[in-house]
C-alpha cells in the first residue's frame, strides 16, 4: 500500500505554521563592503507553498519600549518572499544598532527562516536559522 506522502498532486500541501518568533535581531549601523550585495542585513526569508495569498503582520519588540508595528505585506501563493527588515518603513524604520525580536503572524501557514549578514568587517559574518513557531 502506497504511503500518503508518496502522492504527487499538481501541488503539495501547503507547508507551514501561522504564528512565528525570532527572538534575536539587530541590525548593524554600518558595513564592509558594496551594497546592496554586501550591506549588513536582517532578513526574513519567507515560504508559502499554499494555494492562497497570506496576509502577514510583523510586530519587533525591544527591550526598553514598546512593540512597534505591525509591519503589513503579504507573500503570493506558491512564491518565497526575502524581506530585508532595513527595509520596512511603516510603521516606522528599524532601528539600527538596536537589539529587538519579532513576532509574524499569517492569514496562511507559511515557512519563516531568519538570516543575518554581518559584514561590518572584512570577514563576514553569515547566521541563518529557522525560527521557533507556535504548534
Amino acid at each position: 500500500m502506497p504511503d500518503a506522502c508518496d502522492a504527487n498532486p499538481p501541488y503539495p500541501a501547503a507547508s507551514g505554521r501561522c504564528r512565528w518568533a525570532m527572538a534575536e535581531g539587530s541590525l548593524p549601523g554600518w558595513s564592509h563592503g558594496p551594497e546592496p550585495e554586501l550591506a549588513s542585513h536582517e532578513t526574513l526569508c519567507l515560504l508559502n507553498t499554499g494555494a492562497d495569498e497570506a496576509a502577514v503582520a510583523l510586530w519587533l519588540y525591544f527591550a526598553d519600549r514598546e512593540p512597534v508595528g505591525p509591519y503589513r505585506f503579504s507573500i503570493a501563493a506558491r512564491r518565497t518572499l526575502h524581506l530585508r527588515l532595513g527595509e520596512l518603513t511603516h510603521p516606522e524604520p528599524v532601528p539600527r544598532e538596536t537589539d529587538f525580536a519579532c513576532l509574524l503572524e499569517s492569514t496562511r501557514p507559511v515557512v519563516v527562516q531568519h538570516t543575518r549578514l554581518d559584514s561590518r568587517q572584512a570577514e563576514l559574518g553569515l547566521l541563518s536559522t529557522i525560527a521557533w513557531s507556535e504548534g
